[in-house]
């Protein structure tokens, strides 16, 4: 059988789609798998350490960035979204990458929500997340509390406070966030088997205001609530506040997350009983030195197993709490 010049013509023209097609699938897969990029220039770095809101938890992970400009001789541009919102923090994002820094780091506020614009971030700099992950992104590994765990350690603590079983009230500024999705779930892990009833759960969008406006509503609105718990660093003191507003302080306990001043004030007063705090000192030492090194190394640098450099977790109570504050104004001075 003889093919004419035509249907030569067209498979020639399927063939060539095919190899362009191909060749362009090729492009994408490239371009989706994550790769760090070496800084042209080492010696004029532009490393960003970019938080998710602007709690004071984030001024001990802002010593942790200090203390490695010193050692290192470099400097990371600290960037808080002032209102702790997704477009905010999308914005500051975007704005850094426009300006074609080395390194970014991030702590992600909604990472359902952000995949795409962290995605274009990672084209073209080394990203990181820390605190909050965002683990379908193209980010390179995350610096950070292992969440479920942390979630885990506090609800042991709950299960001590409450040996009866009881029901008790979840506070935090949003659950589509990773790491507050993920403590909760520690928590649910730890709690199961022992009587104890979740009956609230608490959104308030990082407004300190709502934050305590939420618990004194939840405490009026159940007489026989056994305990309250938040997830985020300012729910402790906004709890704290609440406690002793409505007269509940010692009737209703309280276990929360993190190192706030006024979460240190509550457990030594005795209207928080514990605390489980992260290592913030150590997001953004470590956050620094990794942007830092990914930087000047590139390629020849090895990343972290798993991509995770898990962190750790400590509870604090009154029997440890003079001793960590010592600790922690430590770690400040030597940021």
């Amino acid at each position: 059988m003889t093919i004419g010049k035509s249907a030569w013509a067209a498979t020639a023209a399927l063939v060539s789609v095919f190899i362009l097609g191909f060749a362009s699938y090729q492009a994408i897969a490239a371009d989706d798998v994550p790769h760090i990029i070496k800084a042209d220039d080492p010696s004029n770095l532009k490393l960003a350490f970019v938080t998710n809101n602007a709690s004071d938890f984030w001024k001990i992970a802002s010593a942790g960035v200090h203390k490695y400009e010193k050692e290192a001789g470099v400097t990371v541009d600290i960037k808080i979204p002032t209102t702790g919102k997704t477009d905010e923090q999308n914005r500051i994002l975007e704005t850094l990458n426009s300006q074609g820094y080395n390194g970014i780091a991030v702590s992600v506020i909604t990472p359902s929500d952000q995949v795409n614009a962290l995605n274009r971030i990672a084209r073209s700099t080394n990203l990181i997340t820390f605190d909050s992950d965002c683990v379908k992104s193209k980010r390179l590994f995350y610096i950070g509390t292992n969440n479920f765990v942390a979630g885990q350690t506090l609800g042991a603590q709950i299960v001590k406070l409450l040996p009866n079983g009881g029901k008790m009230a979840v506070f935090v500024g949003t659950l589509s966030a990773d790491n507050a999705a993920q403590r909760l779930g520690g928590i649910e892990d730890a709690i199961k088997g022992h009587n104890i009833e979740i009956v609230a759960k608490k959104e308030d969008g990082a407004d300190k205001a709502k934050a305590r406006s939420n618990v004194e509503d939840v405490i009026n609105a159940y007489s026989d609530l056994n305990l309250v718990t938040g997830l985020y660093s300012y729910n402790g003191p906004g709890i704290a506040k609440a406690l002793e507003s409505t007269g509940k302080k010692g009737k209703i306990l309280a276990a929360v997350f993190d190192e706030e001043q006024g979460t240190l004030d509550g457990i030594r007063a005795g209207t928080i009983q514990c605390t489980c705090v992260q290592k913030p000192f150590m997001f953004g030492y470590l956050a620094s030195k990794w942007m830092h090194d990914l930087a000047v190394q590139g390629d020849a640098l090895k990343l972290p197993d798993g991509g995770v450099v898990d962190t750790g977790v400590d509870i604090i109570d009154a029997s440890s709490v003079d001793e960590f504050q010592k600790h922690l104004a430590e770690m400040k001075a030597g940021g």
